[in-house]
């Protein structure tokens, strides 16, 4: 096995965050330790933050800090493109597959109801989760309303009993119980994936073998690892660095 590790920041901010900075550090020296491989995806998905000239300047702030790479958005590389905006027939076509499974499916909830639904549960000191009113459509109805142009989202089919467990390789295991995992958002309106679809969808594809990340993501994980089961799909182990 050759060992794949990989940054994926987002060209939203001024310069390289010193998060990424942190974990791009890790992430080379631990391919390099194992003479493996590591490699920059951009994480473009959210269009609305985009910051011009950001993505130039992690390249740059990473060639800075002395933390080099051979595959990626401004270099190309096997696995080409590593930027998600240039992939999104991709996602399109894992998330239309998930819902074909069951293990997702189509929302056509109002952003004013799930407003209104989120400021409920607040008041309520409940978790903020959708309810799953969409969940209860028919798969045949559902088309229906997607084929005569109806707005809709596709969300993680989280099933309502169950644990999720998985083995960090610093923290050891980590459980999560699924009814306190929403039914994620998995493909937005606009056509680009979540973080949680693409980073899956990506990391699969492109034969990365350890996910080397801040421990903020632990809550992530659960979904991730979800969506590589759905999928049928081997999974990277997964390491959250303090």
């Amino acid at each position: 096995m050759i060992v794949r590790t990989r940054i994926a920041p987002s060209p939203t901010g001024l310069d390289l965050h010193i998060g990424n900075a942190y974990t791009a550090l890790i992430n080379y020296v631990f391919a390099k330790k194992n003479n493996g491989q590591f490699i920059i995806r951009i994480e473009d998905t959210d269009q609305t933050r985009l910051v011009e000239g950001s993505e130039k300047r992690i390249f740059s702030s990473l060639e800075w800090l002395g933390i080099p790479h051979k595959e990626g958005p401004d270099c190309g590389g096997p696995y080409a493109p590593y930027r998600q905006s240039d992939r999104l027939p991709e996602y399109k076509k894992y998330a239309e597959e998930l819902v074909t499974k069951g293990h997702a499916y189509y929302c056509f909830c109002a952003t004013e109801r799930l407003v209104a639904m989120r400021k409920d549960q607040e008041a309520n000191h409940k978790p903020p989760m959708y309810d799953g009113l969409c969940k209860t459509i028919a798969p045949v109805e559902a088309k229906k309303r997607v084929a005569a142009g109806e707005k809709y989202v596709i969300r993680l089919n989280v099933p309502d009993e169950g644990v999720v467990k998985f083995t960090d390789l610093i923290r050891g295991e980590i459980s999560f119980e699924n009814k306190l995992i929403d039914d994620q958002v998995l493909l937005k309106s606009d056509g680009f994936p979540t973080y949680h679809l693409g980073v899956v969808v990506d990391d699969h594809l492109m034969d990365i073998t350890h996910v080397i990340r801040g421990e903020e993501w632990i809550s992530s994980t659960p979904k991730q690892i979800l969506l590589f089961q759905f999928f049928g799909w081997n999974m990277p182990a997964f390491a959250h660095v303090s």
